[in-house]
């Protein structure tokens, strides 16, 4: 064999060889490599989407929180106001009560110092008719002497 036939043959192969890798098994492999270019591309842009979709709902959990407290305390300040004012109704309606209560002892009072004052006026009036009675030493008529009893009432 020829040595120059066996290298020109092998060139043909080799450039045959190249031709069929290039024109047939080259465009798939890279193919394939730029799919999983373009995929690890899309996992980052992915990550970094995430990462600041992260940071914005903690953010507005931040601002949701704060929103909350403030109307919590906005709640409790005015459920504060709601018992204070309760409490002052309570306390005005128990004065009032109190009030009544009094007034109405008071009228009580009174009535009973009117009782007993015409109890002891007739008391009064019979033990002086007896008086009168005993010292004329004969009985006084009371139906006969009802308008002198009754002008003593009065003057008592």
């Amino acid at each position: 064999m020829n040595l120059n036939a066996t290298l020109f043959f092998q060139m043909i192969v080799f450039f045959v060889l190249g031709w069929f890798t290039m024109k047939f098994v080259w465009p798939p492999l890279t193919k394939a490599m730029d799919d999983r270019r373009q995929k690890i591309a899309d996992g980052l842009a992915a990550a970094d989407k995430g990462k600041a979709d992260l940071a914005q709902a903690q953010a507005r959990i931040s601002l949701i929180e704060a929103s909350a407290k403030t109307e919590n305390h906005g709640r409790m300040v005015e459920a504060e106001k709601q018992a204070a004012a309760l409490i002052d109704q309570a306390r005005r309606e128990a004065e009032a009560e109190k009030a009544r209560i009094v007034a109405q002892a008071r009228q009580d009072a009174d009535q009973e110092v009117q009782r007993i004052r015409e109890s002891l006026r007739n008391d009064v009036a019979m033990l002086a008719v007896k008086g009168a009675g005993q010292i004329l030493e004969r009985e006084v008529d009371a139906q006969a002497h009802a308008k002198l009893l009754d002008q003593l009432k009065a003057q008592l």
